[in-house]
């Protein structure tokens, strides 16, 4: 199932906040939101979340989702979301309550996403008792037992520290090298830009536009912190940003 938003624009009363916004998703691709701050990734976010309506144009979903899946869209958030009560594998079992499952494809499912995750032995651990990227990891696994056709991925590892946030990296390449999967990812560090994304598409500032997209064409198990395509490829996202950057801020002082 492919993503195709066409001509979105939104205004927050006397604010706007995107301008006519063409896009398609693939099937398959991580696709990389970046821009300024407050040039509108995250309400572009919820849009094709269907949390919140554009004040113009729309978002389609192209095909259909693949026959397993039990939510076509889930979420990632910076903030892991966890129920404190319930273990790892309580808190990924939710997710497939509200869906009529057999005990035994639902175990199945969780037996699943665990291994994928490397949770299984942390099945029964409390969320107290796990660090901030083991958190992260149950949200993940959590999205993925919905089989969702794509993960919208809003800020995943900017709440991490950056060696948790490169093992997090990791992880993320590692599932979709085994299991290719649908995503669109929100994120303010170009280096997550640059290591996860198929392609990357750059906004200005206020009122968000696409200022431009760049692909990298690098298979993401290839992708090594220090490669001099990956760095000369944040240069150029930085060198995109770098003036519209200063000017948000500078909106955001003054505003």
């Amino acid at each position: 199932m492919d993503i195709k938003l066409d001509g979105i624009s939104h205004s927050y009363g006397p604010v706007e906040v995107l301008r006519d916004i063409s896009l398609t998703i693939k099937q398959g691709q991580i696709v990389c939101l970046v821009g300024p701050s407050g040039c509108g990734k995250s309400t572009l976010l919820r849009f094709i979340g269907g949390l919140e309506r554009p004040t113009t144009g729309q978002v389609l979903q192209v095909g259909a989702p693949p026959r397993e899946s039990l939510n076509p869209l889930t979420y990632v958030f910076q903030h892991f979301a966890l129920l404190p009560w319930r273990t790892v594998e309580g808190n990924i079992r939710l997710v497939l309550e509200g869906h009529k499952l057999a005990r035994g494809e639902a175990d199945a499912i969780v037996r699943d996403v665990l291994a994928r995750t490397r949770l299984t032995d942390f099945a029964k651990a409390l969320p107290r008792q796990l660090s901030g990227g083991m958190k992260q990891r149950v949200a993940i696994a959590r999205a993925l037992a919905v089989r969702p056709a794509v993960m919208l991925m809003d800020e995943p590892l900017s709440a991490l520290d950056s060696q948790t946030r490169e093992l997090l990296m990791d992880d993320l390449v590692d599932l979709w090298t085994r299991q290719p999967f649908t995503a669109v990812y929100v994120t303010h560090n170009l280096n997550e830009a640059v290591r996860l994304g198929h392609r990357i598409v750059v906004l200005s500032r206020r009122p968000g536009r696409i200022h431009k997209e760049i692909q990298i064409e690098m298979p993401l198990s290839e992708r090594q912190p220090g490669d001099p395509l990956l760095e000369a490829k944040q240069a150029e996202l930085w060198g995109l940003m770098r003036d519209e950057a200063k000017a948000a801020d500078q909106e955001l002082v003054d505003g």
